[in-house]
């Protein structure tokens, strides 16, 4: 609040505002932010979003309906083209705002600008592309227009009451509330706009599909949308990654985004790739920014030039290659970098009856159907009243003809003009209105001919106001209208759909893989999960190997630095990694202890590696309680970068043993009964699923176990057949006294 300062005496030569004799002027007085939001922000942003950002269910904003009806009413439908500047200046009759607002609404609803489906603008001149930031339109005085021929399906019917009417800014003239569109335009056309609080982003369909769609809406409510509505379909091509889950979220609430990816082709003898559908929610200037920053920061090596080849033929970028890049290659890195894969965030927001909606497609269409069926009532109900207006006059007409004389001596002996009609009336006992219309006609229709031909429409008016009196009674009529017009718009104006709809799973993914430099190591890895990766100079260099106290080295395997890792844990699970994901080290060093290099869960530790190239050939679990699981090592391949897997095998009975084998061979189990069983892992079948519990292989007794599980190394025993069987599950043999000798060093827990 702002006071007084004292009470000095003001200065008499103080110079007074004029605005001094205003109460309050200059004071600063404190107001709530709730009132200032309330009086002074809230019918700001009620105007933004009931006039100018949301579209209605006639698929138009304000802005775009102003120009179309405009250009509607200046005969643009099937004259010739007129000036842009003169279609601009004749829509400031109904839209107030500036000149260049107006120009810019009309060249995105153009065929020049590629922005929409079925655009509504036949233009001439240019008028600038959607899909470039940088090629503008001209000035609207060098560029005509005029409406398209689909535009006949906006205003169909529009003089016969089958929308509101309401009056212009200034109320010089009327202007129509919506369009009486005969087909679901808000879902054929993209739509965008940010209001105040909201916004909508309408996606735009195939026409064909969409009113096939609302057809089998109409006859069953509860009809699957997504059977004939299969995806967006995009003025730019491009394709749409189709992922059934995503697509059907959108169709039901209307929330979503969409992943659409551009379109490219290999030009083998120049050695590039020409881009040349790129998704609707960029441009080319941005992914040719977007690669050339990519490419001066090194993340991309690939490119030798990137340049905008765009002309009359269309959209062009093209990519010129090092030698021996592989596009496909290069295009997946792209995709991931830049807006050449994009995505389209859906938000179907409609002022429905002046309230903002989010409706799926189902519910959409639905209300649409319920505005196109109100549309045809009323233009029914319309030509019924002007028939029976017609037939009304008619009849009155067919009362003179009984006797033409009569009515020509009743005008002719008629003293005063005014008297004319009320004679006419009580000479034929007709009404008002009829009598009018025969007093009207002229001295040359005064004959029987004339009569004749028109009272013969009598009973084809009849006829059609019975008609029209059963379809406003009817709703199965109303639907059938709509049906048919529906159909005769897709016959009309039915296209085949530009953007090419791919199936996520279809889509190979090549997995972006850093260079690795690939020269022979040496892996050791040891009982307590430490491991060492050694170069063969370093090992022939080295002396023996630091390790705990207690531990030892469980594996030794030759192997390259560009191979895969598996490491099985105590937990059940597989971690995978790479050779190269650790640094070369020497013996002298304890080395990696894997389970903190892989942030291992708690108490978790690796048990068993496995190294690997291709992920073929089998692994083999050996369990306490004799069984053995026979798993194809492919099962543990992944598409995606998984670094751990769960279930990697039975936790149903402890593991004693794994071994991955490259061939099936020959393997010595012992219990803790000393009975021993050489086991040809031919015999046992591999299994599709990881954590399979395996096969009974060893039969044991209650309160043994399998113990020991290792290579056979030929000619250990002296009678192998003994230790052998031929069927399965078998208890083993115990060692023979021959062999018991050999055998003692061996048993070693």
């Amino acid at each position: 609040m702002a006071g007084k300062k004292g009470n000095k005496k003001e200065n008499q030569n103080e110079i007074i505002p004029e605005n001094a004799h205003i109460i309050g002027a200059g004071e600063v007085v404190s107001q709530p932010i709730t009132q200032t939001l309330e009086t002074n922000y809230m019918p700001y942003a009620m105007s933004v979003i009931m006039s100018r950002a949301i579209p209605e269910i006639d698929g138009f904003k304000p802005s775009h309906r102003k120009i179309l009806y405009t250009m509607y009413k200046m005969g643009l439908l099937t004259g010739g083209r007129s000036k842009s500047a003169n279609i601009v200046g004749r829509t400031m009759q109904l839209n107030p705002h500036g000149d260049a607002a107006i120009y810019e609404t009309m060249v995105r609803l153009s065929r020049g600008y590629e922005a929409l489906l079925h655009p509504y603008v036949d233009s001439k001149g240019n008028f600038g592309k959607s899909y470039s930031r940088d090629m503008q339109w001209a000035a609207s005085r060098y560029t005509e227009a005029k409406l398209e021929a689909i535009c006949a399906e906006l205003f169909r019917d529009i003089d016969k009451d089958t929308v509101d009417f309401v009056d212009n800014y200034d109320n010089t003239m009327k202007e129509p509330t919506l369009l009486p569109v005969t087909f679901p335009s808000i879902l054929v056309n993209a739509n965008t706009g940010i209001a105040v609080g909201m916004a909508s982003s309408i996606c735009s369909f195939n026409l064909r599909e969409v009113c096939e769609t609302t057809i089998a809406l109409i006859k069953n409510t509860e009809h699957n949308v997504t059977d004939t509505l299969k995806a967006p379909d995009f003025i730019g091509g491009a394709q749409i990654l189709y992922d059934r889950d995503a697509i059907e979220e959108i169709f039901k609430t209307g929330r979503g985004g969409i992943k659409i990816r551009s379109k490219y082709v290999y030009d083998k003898s120049n050695n590039c790739i020409d881009i040349t559908e790129i998704p609707p929610t960029t441009t080319a200037e941005a992914i040719i920014d977007k690669i050339v920053e990519k490419v001066k920061s090194g993340s991309v090596k690939e490119i030798n030039d990137i340049r905008d080849e765009t002309d009359r033929n269309g959209l062009k970028i093209t990519i010129d290659l090092k030698r021996g890049t592989d596009a496909d290659k290069l295009m997946q890195k792209l995709f991931r970098m830049t807006a050449l894969e994009d995505t389209f965030s859906c938000n179907f927001n409609v002022l429905i009856a002046g309230v903002p909606r989010v409706l799926g497609v189902s519910e959409l269409l639905l209300e649409w159907i319920s505005f196109r069926t109100e549309c045809v009532r009323r233009r029914v109900f319309f030509d019924l009243t002007k028939a029976k207006e017609r037939l009304h006059l008619l009849k009155g007409l067919a009362k003179i003809l009984l006797d033409i004389d009569k009515a020509i001596a009743i005008v002719r002996n008629t003293e005063e003009e005014n008297e004319v009609v009320p004679n006419l009336m009580i000479g034929f006992k007709i009404d008002k209105v009829q009598a009018e219309f025969v007093a009207e006609i002229k001295l040359r229709h005064l004959n029987r001919e004339y009569i004749i031909k028109r009272t013969q429409d009598i009973e084809n008016l009849k006829k059609s106001v019975e008609d029209m009196e059963d379809i406003l009674s009817s709703k199965s009529r109303v639907k059938r209208i709509i049906i048919s017009e529906l159909n005769d718009v897709i016959q009309k104006y039915g296209k085949p759909r530009r953007t090419e709809i791919v199936f996520v799973s279809e889509i190979e993914e090549i997995e972006e893989l850093p260079e690795i430099p690939d020269y022979p190591v040496t892996l050791f890895f040891t009982k307590e999960g430490y491991f060492k990766k050694i170069t063969p100079l370093s090992l022939r260099m080295s002396g023996e190997h630091k390790l705990k106290d207690g531990d030892r080295i469980e594996q030794v395997i030759e192997s390259t630095n560009s191979e895969e890792l598996l490491f099985f844990t105590n937990l059940c699970q597989v971690y995978k990694s790479r050779v190269s994901d650790f640094d070369d080290t020497k013996t002298s060093v304890l080395g990696d202890y894997v389970a903190s290099k892989l942030e291992m869960d708690q108490g978790e530790t690796a048990i068993q590696m496995t190294v690997t190239s291709d992920y073929k050939r089998y692994m083999l679990f050996f369990f306490e309680n004799g069984k053995v699981a026979k798993i194809d090592l492919s099962s543990y391949q992944t598409k995606t970068n998984r670094k751990k897997l769960i279930k990697a095998y039975s936790d149903k009975s402890p593991i004693v043993a794994i071994k991955h084998i490259q061939q099936d061979c020959e393997l010595v189990m012992q219990s803790s009964a000393g009975r021993l069983l050489l086991l040809n892992t031919g015999a046992i079948a591999p299994k599709a699923t990881k954590d399979t519990v395996g096969v009974s292989v060893m039969t044991l007794k209650k309160g043994q176990r399998l113990f020991q599980v290792r290579d056979y190394i030929e000619g250990e025993f002296k009678k192998p057949y003994r230790y052998k069987t031929k069927n399965l599950p078998a208890a083993g043999a115990v060692l023979s006294a021959g062999d018991a000798g050999e055998q003692i060093s061996m048993v070693k827990e």
